[in-house]
């Protein structure tokens, strides 16, 4: 295991509307804002898309992801980490609970994914916390590595205070 502690900065509300697409709509807000790590928690609903429910093969590497598509409106719970890749772009990692008609599906939601109706998402911004997304040779994703060099900011790029005005972050 490997840590990096930080400490909550900004708290967003934000109203997701019939159609947004995610998880792009939160990485762009949290690009404008210049949030670059957070934790993200999501209620609603979701109407189309495709979720990721697990690799075909467990022992294939790079796995192979299995896909589910997304047939109808799904009452929705989910919760996801946000951080920069190498290139300083927040992508948010977020897994949910879809129920229907008694049923659920959980998985990775797909870039692509719409909301039905409405969805709230709760971004907490986390400030000093040394992470990022990098690439991974075996596994072909971007995952999240804690206290790398890539994850600390630069000389010229201080940590984000709750006061410092958006985009000012990587």
């Amino acid at each position: 295991m490997k840590v990096s502690e930080g400490r909550i900065g900004r708290v967003f509300v934000i109203r997701l509307e019939d159609g947004d697409r995610l998880p792009e709509c939160i990485e762009r807000f949290a690009e404008q804002n210049g949030v670059s790590i957070a934790h993200v928690v999501l209620v609603g609903g979701i109407g189309a898309g495709e979720v990721v429910v697990g690799p075909r093969q467990s022992d294939a590497m790079p796995p192979e992801p299995m896909l589910l598509p997304i047939d109808g409106a799904h009452e929705t719970v989910g919760v996801g980490v946000l951080a920069p890749r190498a290139d300083g772009k927040p992508i948010l990692h977020l897994h949910a609970a879809l129920g229907r008609s008694g049923r659920t599906t959980t998985g990775c939601l797909r870039p692509g994914v719409t909301t039905w109706l409405v969805g709230e998402a709760i971004l907490y911004e986390i400030l000093d916390a040394k992470a990022a997304r990098l690439p991974d040779a075996a596994s072909g994703f971007d995952l999240l590595t804690i206290g790398s060099p890539e994850a600390q900011p630069g000389p010229d790029e201080p940590h984000r205070s709750p006061k410092a005005s958006p985009g000012t972050d990587r």
